[in-house]
C-alpha cells in the first residue's frame, strides 16, 4: 500500500469514526489509539506519518523497544495491556501518557508506591469487567465505585482519568451494547473521570454511539 493508499484508508476510518461520534452529539470527543502490537516500528512511524499520534502496547518489552526505535518522535505512548507488579519499574522508566489497565488495589498501591519513590506522578484508568467474563482482568461493575474512590484516597500519586473496558466477546451486539451501556453508566458516577476508553477494531462504532471517548484501534489501522 502506498503513503498515498494508507492516508486514503485512514481517512476512511476517521470518516466513520465521525459519523458514530456525531450521532452522539457535535461536542462529543472521540480519541483514537493505535493498538500497535502486531506491527513494528516502521508501521508505526508510516501511521505517524499521516496523522496518528497515540500509540498503545499490550507489552512492557514492546513498549520499551518501540519508544526506544522511535525516540526521535513525539508519540504519546499508551500501556493497554494487563501490567505485572514486577514490570512496574520498566513501565515507569517509559514515562507513558497513560496507563488503561488498573485492575487490582494491590496494583494501584504498588503503583503508587514506586512514584512516591520517584517523586512522580502517572496518569491511569480503572478497568472495569462489564461483561462479567473470566477471561478479562478488571472490577466488577458492582465493586468500581468503591474502589475507585479508594485508589483516588489511598494511592495520590496516580491521577485518576476515568475507566477502561472490552466488549463482551460475543456475537450478539445486543449483548456487547449492554457491556458498553454499564461501562457509560458508571464512568458517568466517578469524580472527575473524563476518559471512558472502550471499543476496538470490531466494534468501535457501537462503543462510540455508547458514549466511548477513547478506542483502542489494532488491525483496522494497519492494513497489509
Amino acid at each position: 500500500m502506498t503513503t498515498l493508499e494508507h492516508k486514503r484508508y485512514f481517512d476512511g476510518i476517521i470518516e466513520r469514526v465521525e459519523k458514530a461520534r456525531l450521532r452522539v452529539s457535535d461536542h462529543h470527543i472521540v480519541k483514537i489509539v493505535a493498538a500497535s502490537k502486531y506491527v513494528d516500528a516502521e508501521a508505526i512511524k508510516s501511521l505517524y506519518a499521516i496523522g496518528q499520534r497515540a500509540f498503545g502496547e499490550n507489552k512492557i518489552q514492546d513498549l520499551i523497544t518501540k519508544s526506544e526505535q522511535l525516540d526521535d518522535l513525539p508519540i504519546e505512548w499508551h500501556f493497554i495491556g494487563t501490567l505485572q507488579k514486577n514490570k512496574i519499574n520498566h513501565l515507569l522508566n517509559v514515562r507513558p501518557h497513560l496507563l488503561h489497565s488498573i485492575d487490582s488495589l494491590e496494583l494501584a498501591h504498588a503503583l503508587n508506591d514506586r512514584l512516591e519513590r520517584d517523586g512522580t506522578t502517572l496518569r491511569a484508568l480503572v478497568q472495569i469487567n462489564s461483561a462479567y467474563e473470566a477471561s478479562k482482568s478488571g472490577f466488577l461493575p458492582e465493586e468500581i465505585s468503591e474502589k475507585y474512590s479508594q485508589i483516588l484516597e489511598e494511592c495520590p500519586r496516580l491521577h485518576l482519568q476515568g475507566v477502561m473496558s472490552i466488549g463482551a466477546h460475543v456475537d450478539d451486539p445486543t449483548i456487547i451494547r449492554n457491556s458498553f451501556e454499564t461501562t457509560r453508566r458508571i464512568f458517568e458516577t466517578l469524580p472527575k473521570a473524563t476518559v471512558c476508553s472502550m471499543g476496538m477494531s470490531s466494534d468501535f462504532e457501537l462503543a462510540i454511539e455508547c458514549g466511548s471517548t477513547m478506542i483502542r484501534l489494532g488491525s483496522i489501522l494497519f492494513p497489509k
